[in-house]
């Protein structure tokens, strides 16, 4: 019985990449006129006050609070699955389920490209990758090694080594060997054993190169020296790939069913029998790949699989290409990569120190088992677990071996690993440089996503040129997850400072559910607030003119270094309300007083809580608007304030966050974006790019770029001060 989940609509706007118009042009960088854009100086800025004195939260909820309500909001969907997978009974409930679970992945990880003309995608049979060539070969006893180079896609080049058995009879079985996160990648120990050990047993193997890794790097100094490579090398061409509706994952997932089909189109191989195992990032390649791809029958993915929960709980979210997009709200959990299978032959390899939860691991195997025990085939699906740790160590290599030789082969016996022989780096090595970039000069995933996103500017064009202003925003606002109207929120004072001229109000915006947000309202003396109104500012209010009720412009200040930045004696905000505005200075989520620590086992401070957000389909940037919205609200209806003159300023990451909030709410009356991005497209086109992940809408590009924001608020006016390239550095404008 399908899981009750929110509509796909807000999905498919996230994912909708087949709807991108094709087209070599680039939309401008800058933005054109419609709005009035006025360019100025930054600000000089002014010293910070004590940053104690302006904090509003307890000071034992900051840091982990943002994290803390994101597993929250995560645990329900969790619960909700695991709630509705236990109530499946019968074989046509479970049928059922699996169906929808695959569907639902195929749809989150994204649209791939058309196979190959001839391809039969049940049985394999169809023409070679016609790309491949074989560039070497290195003999061994018992098999030999052939290094080969082939497509993916056009001029996006695989390089793999091939281990074939030189005893026996061909057609033989095949095995593919994704990598996990190792920078040698194929030419690593642990993948170079299990491929001579698989090869000695009668198969065929397949060990390839991941993007970022081996001779694969993507991402090169003038000097032809790679910058940046595996993890963080994924996770930063997975920030462009989102916002053209792809991800890492896509990528990576096509790139290994273009292995399969070079494996299957060799004369040595039966592609009626091909498994799969890999450990690390190739556990998480085995999980996305025996789902993808129908040739895979015996799959042994390796110290990856355990549960979301545990997984959120302990390391936290991985890199890039381990997270789906919206795989969270919609239910999508570690068992299903096992449950989607059922019933091909599935066997997980685990490690009991591992830092991938082994009661996950369990927990997982627990559920899946059931299922398919229910379909009838319980003796498909099992478990080996090693107290060991996070590697492919002999004993899981013996393992997958044994698995592979009993539903490839119809042997089974035990069998040990015997010493082996293993080649260098550089004897194993496909290209002449040690890379496919520079040998090859081979388009890189950043020449993908920049050609993606161009191909998009069309689209774009016509999509507002073909609807109103107004439905336009509405789109954007559907698909970037914002909901169509916030609850009110309600506001907690948490203390006054007086200054010279001014006081300062601490407050805590709080929505039902949501983050609470700290503040800081700057009031000119001489106004009668409803809050806090003495005698002597009545007396001050008669002397500048202003009547009991008057009205002041007010400034909402949203800074992503946080609301204390600019709000010292001197500062920023102290200028502006002496200049005679009411001023809001708040903290969205993930800035000052709610930043992110960095949790105890977790590889960043930052990317685990935005990659959260993406599971849920609901962007940081997008929960930030939220928060921006609500303050909208907070200030406009303070009685000092005339809510026909309230502006907006954005200052650094809070810039595109300020943008859309002052594009969707007419209240905003004037913008000022202050050392803040110009566009996605220039993210897109920087690979080294700093901090853009809070950034990013997924899929934005397919329909709206950050200028056509500002053309959205013609004629109210928006003042670019100072804009910066992705990397942070001044920009120049034209």
């Amino acid at each position: 019985m399908p899981i009750a989940r929110p509509c796909l609509v807000a999905l498919a706007l996230i994912m909708a990449a087949g709807c991108v118009a094709a087209a070599k042009k680039e939309a401008p960088s800058v933005p054109p006129s419609g709005a009035a854009v006025a360019l100025a100086p930054a600000p000089v800025p002014a010293p910070a006050a004590a940053k104690d004195e302006l904090n509003v939260l307890p000071a034992d909820t900051r840091g982990d609070l943002l994290r803390k309500y994101l597993l929250a909001e995560c645990q329900k969907y969790l619960d909700a699955r695991r709630e509705a997978v236990a109530k499946l009974e019968t074989p046509a409930q479970v049928s059922e389920y699996i169906k929808h679970a695959r569907d639902t992945w195929l749809l989150c990880a994204g649209k791939l490209p058309d196979p190959p003309a001839g391809r039969s995608p049940t049985t394999g049979e169809g023409p070679i990758v016609t790309s491949a060539r074989t560039v070497g070969t290195i003999e061994r006893e018992g098999y030999r090694i052939e290094k080969v180079i082939y497509e993916s896609r056009p001029n996006f080049h695989v390089t793999g080594n091939l281990y074939i058995p030189t005893a026996g009879k061909p057609p033989y079985p095949a095995v593919l060997v994704p990598c996990g996160h190792d920078k040698a990648a194929k030419a690593a120990a642990p993948y170079q054993s299990v491929s001579i050990l698989l090869a000695m047993n009668g198969f065929v193997v397949l060990c390839y190169d991941p993007i970022g890794q081996g001779e694969r790097m993507q991402t090169f100094n003038a000097k032809g020296e790679s910058l940046i490579w595996g993890t963080t090398e994924h996770t930063l061409i997975d920030i462009g790939a989102r916002l053209v509706g792809r991800s890492m994952a896509n990528y990576r997932i096509w790139d290994g069913m273009r292995s399969i089909d070079y494996l299957a189109g060799r004369p040595e191989v039966d592609p009626k029998r091909i498994g799969c195992t890999g450990n690390s990032g190739g556990g998480t390649m085995t999980a996305y790949l025996m789902n993808a791809d129908p040739r895979i029958v015996a799959a042994a993915p390796s110290g990856y699989i355990t549960s979301l929960e545990r997984l959120f709980a302990t390391l936290g979210p991985q890199d890039g290409e381990q997270n789906i997009p919206a795989q969270v709200l919609f239910g999508l959990d570690h068992a299903d990569y096992l449950e989607m299978r059922a019933p091909k032959p599935t066997l997980i390899l685990a490690a009991t120190k591992d830092f991938f939860d082994i009661g996950g691991t369990w927990a997982s195997f627990r559920e899946a088992k059931r299922l398919y025990g229910i379909l009838g085939f319980g003796e498909r699906i099992d478990i080996f677990e090693y107290p060991d740790t996070h590697s492919f160590s002999k004993p899981r290599r013996e393992a997958a071996l044994r698995w592979m030789r009993r539903w490839l082969q119809g042997l089974d016996e035990p069998l040990t690993e015997p010493p082996l022989k293993l080649s260098t780096e550089q004897e194993l090595q496909c290209t002449k440089t040690g890379q496919v970039v520079t040998d090859l000069k081979d388009t890189t995933a950043w020449d993908l996503n920049l050609a993606a996103a161009r191909a998009a500017a069309p689209g774009r064009e016509s999509f507002w040129k073909s609807e109103s202003r107004e439905k336009c925003l509405e789109h954007i606002r559907t698909g970037a997850g914002l909901p169509p109207n916030l609850e009110k929120p309600a506001v907690r004072p948490a203390g006054i400072i007086q200054r010279d001229g001014y006081r300062i109000e601490k407050l805590t915006i709080e929505r039902p559910g949501e983050v609470p947000v700290p503040a800081l309202l700057f009031v000119p003396a001489g106004d009668l607030s409803a809050k806090a109104a003495s005698s002597a500012e009545a007396a001050s209010a008669a002397a500048a003119g202003l009547a009991a009720g008057g009205r002041r412009p007010a400034v909402l200040y949203v800074d992503s270094r946080g609301k204390a930045a600019e709000a010292g004696p001197g500062g920023r905000l102290e200028q502006l309300v002496r200049a005679g505005s009411v001023v809001l200075a708040i903290d969205v989520r993930g800035c000052g007083e709610t930043a992110p620590v960095k949790v105890k086992g977790q590889w960043s401070d930052e990317y685990p809580i935005l990659y959260l957000a993406l599971g849920l389909a609901r962007p940081m940037l997008s929960q930030r608007v939220d928060d921006v919205l609500a303050a909208m609200d907070v200030l406009s209806a303070q009685p000092e304030v005339d809510a026909a003159k309230v502006s907006l300023i954005g200052v650094e990451a809070a810039g595109p966050v300020a943008l859309h909030a002052a594009a969707l709410d007419k209240r905003v009356a004037e913008l000022t974006l202050e050392r803040s991005i110009e566009s996605w497209m220039d993210v897109v086109a920087t690979p080294m790019g700093k901090g853009q992940l809070q950034l990013i809408v997924p899929n934005a590009l397919a329909t709206y770029d950050l200028p056509d924001l500002i053309r959205a608020m013609a004629p109210r006016p928006v003042h670019v001060v100072s804009p910066v390239d992705p990397t942070g550095k001044p920009k120049t404008v034209n």
